[in-house]
């Protein structure tokens, strides 16, 4: 193997007859080069919107979240309650109970969800961090309040310092509707808005609002113990997430899911990881249209060293040998653009993630400033491993058939 190194080794560095050979080889070079820089920085840039998005969620949603595995609701009595509460690495536990329902404000009507919420709810989620006017607060003495979020505040034209109550309407649970009145159907409690929140998704700015879990219980007519979820904060100094997650799972049996912030939004991070797949799918295969300029360069350079062949094989070179010369030629080809373009991407990255150099165009409202990166090693790993992988595959046929031809052919006199 170092016989073989070496003399591919000298023949990458030794002086060309055709200037052409050289050409292609820069040619191939860059290609893999780019190739394998573009495939870091996409990667990154997955990653970096996938951490930006896990953030925003993460000012709404807890470190875990207990819900039933039918039905909406379920009742704390049902459940190991208090010993939820004493396990390690527990630090908050807070009800909440949801509900959909119908929000009027003025002449204005539009489908939302409730979400009944108790005092700690603030001190298991960072829902203060999100409060972009007016405050975080649910009950101010015997008054009820409430917490929109700020797309539903639009759509309602809720403003905060307005006298005119929200309206929240859903349909009885109990007792016997008369056709004649159906507007009494429902049940209605008020509310003032006492701050607006974003967490810049729709499915929350658009649909949530939090209330007191006393009054969300007395509007769909459920008891003190009713809940839909548990949220719960994790002392992480304690525990690491995963350990408590299997210890509440284990105390709630098959009755009830305990999820963490990824499994709260399955479908979200499944289409992330899928568009991150399909983007290295992609990318590969341009990385390994390109690999073939190094065939082209490999086969010019065997034609060039014909005689070379002839001259090791009457040394006693057998055809293994001066194929494996040719093969290490295109991996050391290969290697050069990988560092390099490795390297590139890495400097690149690391560049965006720290300064922030490329910014949105535009004067558009934006999450953040510049686009979002996040280098992740594994993925560097990964472009090594599959740029190595395509070149190699993409020289070894070509290379194995034009040595086993030039080494089958009779020395020339």
């Amino acid at each position: 193997m170092k016989l073989a190194f070496d003399i591919a080794r000298r023949y990458l560095y030794a002086k060309k007859s055709q200037n052409i050979i050289n050409v292609i080889s820069m040619i191939s070079v860059f290609g893999v080069l780019t190739g394998s820089m573009a495939l870091v920085i996409v990667l990154s840039v997955f990653n970096g919107v996938h951490g930006l998005m896990g953030e925003l969620y993460t000012a709404f949603d807890p470190d875990l979240k207990v819900v039933p595995v039918s039905g909406k609701v379920i009742s704390t009595d049902s459940i190991a309650y208090e010993q939820i509460k004493q396990t390690k690495g527990v630090l908050q536990l807070s009800e909440t109970l949801e509900h959909q329902a119908l929000l009027r404000f003025r002449k204005r009507k539009v489908p939302g969800i409730i979400m009944g919420v108790d005092s700690l709810f603030n001190k298991v989620t960072n829902i203060d961090s999100i409060m972009i006017d007016g405050k975080y607060e649910l009950k101010y003495k015997s008054e009820f309040r409430g917490v929109i979020g700020k797309r539903l505040a639009d759509q309602l034209a809720i403003r905060l310092n307005f006298v005119t109550p929200l309206s929240m309407y859903v349909p009885k649970r109990k007792g016997s509707v008369n056709l004649m009145t159906p507007q009494n159907a429902f049940r209605q409690e008020y509310l003032s808005p006492s701050g607006f929140f974003a967490v810049n998704q729709e499915e929350y700015d658009g649909q949530y609002l939090l209330v007191d879990i006393e009054q969300a219980r007395r509007l769909l007519q459920y008891d003190n113990t009713t809940i839909s979820s548990l949220a719960i904060k994790v002392n992480q100094e304690e525990a690491s997430i995963e350990q408590v997650e299997k210890a509440i799972q284990t105390l709630v049996g098959s009755q009830m899911d305990v999820l963490n912030q990824q499994e709260q939004h399955a479908a979200f991070y499944k289409v992330m990881k899928v568009e991150k797949l399909m983007a290295y799918i992609i990318l590969s295969f341009i990385i390994a249209i390109a690999a073939f300029n190094i065939v082209a360069n490999l086969a010019m350079l065997i034609y060039e060293k014909k005689e070379s062949i002839f001259t090791l094989k009457s040394m006693g070179a057998d055809k293994r040998l001066i194929t494996r010369i040719f093969m290490t030629e295109g991996w050391l080809i290969s290697v050069v653009g990988i560092v390099i373009g490795s390297m590139l991407g890495i400097v690149f990255v690391l560049i965006q993630q720290h300064f922030g150099i490329i910014k949105f165009i535009g004067n558009g409202s934006y999450i953040t400033d510049a686009y979002p990166v996040a280098l992740q090693w594994s993925d560097v790993l990964i472009v090594i491993i599959t740029v190595s992988t395509i070149s190699a595959l993409a020289a070894w046929y070509p290379v194995r058939v034009i040595v086993g031809r030039y080494y089958s052919e009779p020395a020339s006199e």
